[in-house]
């Protein structure tokens, strides 16, 4: 009765998670939660004001589909003043959100079989966005000695004939490492050897707290031209429920993704689109404000988990999430409730002290959840008393 590539993909374990939390608070309940990738902040005022204005002046018809002119102009100069990238309006394609900007480049690269490398951890939807469009994920697997990257040994072990592109996600979401310009150099010289595409999702480079954001496309001529750059509006600008992606590519693929976006979705929201403009051309003052705000927070949470000794944690470079190995508390109790996975962790922890993290086995790594610190400091302070609380329960 369904299709098989719609059956075969499950649901987003941090969209499902933020429904449950809603649902409960809803409900009356005093949830505090660390699920969402979605920061406390209201949109800043001069972007909302750029909106109203154009719904004020009747801009809420068809626009072209991949994006305004005056966006595209705007989307370049960034690129050309943040990344050192220099691109044509004919090669970005503006979207309803990264994620939409994902799927047109999933849709545009993948026949049947078609192999796509995901280093893990990885943020969820990757590997179900690849199986919707016919693709196969192979995932590369990491680990914290390594800092959660990939090397270039494990990236020659799954290349294979059938690799069709590479996702990298810089910082990364679930564990806000960050690959700095060598690994990156050495990335990029065996994309151009096997002719792989590159995914460079860039939606956090905004969030980075030590070193410096660098992005692929940036390493040369021969790379640049096989990534795609995906970037949005979202979290840079507290415009999550905006939905405004974007990306930067060759004129080729543009055409072919602005191709598919035209049937897909007619165009980006005009509205939006205008609130985009505002974000990108004037003052930056508000990201720099955002930036001081989750750098704090970073700070006073690892300095908390610090004294907890059942859990520990890989310092985040970048993005909000902290990435914390809870594997110590398997095999104890919570009242009488034996811990097996971080599954039952979470879910423990939301029932008994409403605290909501997201399990790491959505992210491909059992053993972990993720916390997002894009939390007020005052829900911060009381959800990590709560997990004390939590932890102090805990017996043999």
């Amino acid at each position: 009765m369904f299709s098989n590539r719609a059956t075969a993909i499950t649901a987003s374990s941090t969209m499902v998670l933020d429904t449950r939390v809603k649902q409960l608070a809803a409900d009356g309940k005093n949830v505090v939660s660390f699920a969402a990738g979605e920061t406390d902040f209201d949109t800043p005022e001069h972007i909302r004001a750029a909106a109203i204005k154009a719904i004020n002046e009747g801009f809420t018809r068809y626009t072209a589909a991949s994006g305004i002119p005056r966006l595209k102009e705007a989307v370049c100069a960034k690129l050309l003043r943040d990344n050192g990238l220099e691109y044509r309006p004919n090669q970005i394609v503006v979207s309803n959100g990264s994620k939409h900007s994902l799927d047109n480049i999933f849709t545009a690269l993948l026949n049947e079989g078609d192999e796509v490398l995901i280093p893990a951890p990885y943020w969820v939807s990757y590997p179900e966005m690849v199986k919707l469009r016919g693709g196969k994920p192979v995932i590369i697997n990491t680990n914290r000695a390594a800092g959660f990257k990939m090397t270039p040994s494990d990236l020659k072990e799954a290349v294979t004939s059938r690799t069709r592109a590479l996702v990298l996600n810089i910082p990364s979401n679930p564990t806000g490492q960050v690959y700095n310009r060598n690994e990156l150099e050495d990335i990029a010289e065996i994309a151009v050897e096997k002719n792989i595409c590159v995914l460079s999702d860039e939606v956090y480079e905004k969030f980075i707290y030590s070193g410096e954001h660098v992005s692929i496309a940036s390493l040369g001529n021969e790379i640049k031209d096989l990534t795609i750059v995906v970037n949005g509006v979202s979290k840079t600008y507290a415009m999550t429920g905006w939905r405004i992606g974007y990306t930067a590519s060759t004129p080729e693929l543009a055409l072919i993704m602005s191709n598919i976006q035209s049937h897909a979705a007619s165009n980006p929201n005009s509205i939006a689109q205008m609130a985009a403009c505002a974000a990108l051309e004037q003052s930056q003052e508000c990201v720099k404000e955002m930036w001081k705000a989750f750098e704090a927070r970073r700070n006073y949470m690892v300095q908390r988990f610090n004294n907890m000794s059942s859990l520990s944690y890989l310092m985040p470079e970048g993005a909000f999430y902290l990435f914390v190995d809870i594997s110590k508390t398997f095999k104890l109790r919570y009242e009488g409730v034996l811990i097996e996975n971080d599954g039952n962790f979470a879910n423990l922890l939301l029932e008994n002290e409403l605290v909501a993290v997201v399990p790491g086995e959505g992210f491909g790594a059992p053993g972990y959840v993720r916390l997002s610190y894009a939390a007020s400091m005052e829900n911060i302070r009381e959800g990590l008393d709560r997990i004390e609380h939590f932890l102090n329960k805990l017996e043999v």
